[in-house]
């Protein structure tokens, strides 16, 4: 899956996957919403090239919410994004690993074909990333549900406002509220707020 809003970045990254999986099936999607969805129902997905800004993608959201809806599916960020700090930043949510749109089309299609062997595509930097801290691990664990609920809450929305979104009872919202909580040990609504944002969560890219 191709998940990027631009029509000719999706053209260029569905021909560098074709050169390196010629039976590979190409979806596209061009927001966020639509990837997730996508994700959850598309049951021989195999790999996603994500980027990071598009439209309901607020900092590394996308890759939490997708990495959460398919853990076992490799996510590659292919995004404009300053690599120094995404490409550490975006292996911290679940990706497998970054590279920049500014990169030659042989370096890209060399990461695709290294995600798809299941292999870590190599590092854009040179310096050793850091490991993957407590607090990443814990939004890491969000289910998706909770993560549109954390992301409703840094947005400053109300439960019953965050109920309306999700299509769901502000009793469900305040349930998912309290899971949060506890899955990233917080007191409330503002720590986890702060957590999320300290991790680049409501970062824009």
């Amino acid at each position: 899956m191709i998940a990027d809003d631009h029509p000719l970045f999706r053209q260029a990254m569905a021909m560098a996957v074709t050169h390196v999986c010629p039976d590979c099936r190409v979806i596209e999607a061009s927001t966020l919403d639509v990837a997730t969805k996508m994700a959850g129902a598309t049951s021989d997905l195999i790999l996603i090239l994500l980027d990071l800004k598009m439209p309901g993608a607020t900092g590394f959201s996308g890759v939490a919410l997708i990495h959460a809806e398919r853990p076992s599916v490799p996510i590659l960020v292919v995004s404009s994004a300053d690599a120094e700090i995404a490409a550490q930043e975006a292996r911290r949510f679940g990706a497998v690993g970054f590279i920049g749109k500014d990169q030659p089309l042989e370096a890209i299609e060399a990461a695709i074909s290294a995600a798809l062997a299941g292999e870590r595509p190599a590092a854009p930097i040179t310096i050793e990333a850091e490991p993957v801290d407590d607090m990443a691990e814990k939004v890491a664990s969000l289910t998706p549900t909770q993560l549109r609920v954390l992301l409703g809450v840094l947005d400053g929305r109300l439960n019953k406002q965050i109920a309306f979104d999700l299509n769901v009872t502000e009793a469900t919202v305040k349930a998912h509220m309290t899971a949060v909580l506890g899955k990233l040990g917080v007191q409330n609504r503002t720590q986890a707020a702060l957590a999320a944002r300290a991790l680049g969560i409501g970062m824009q890219h």
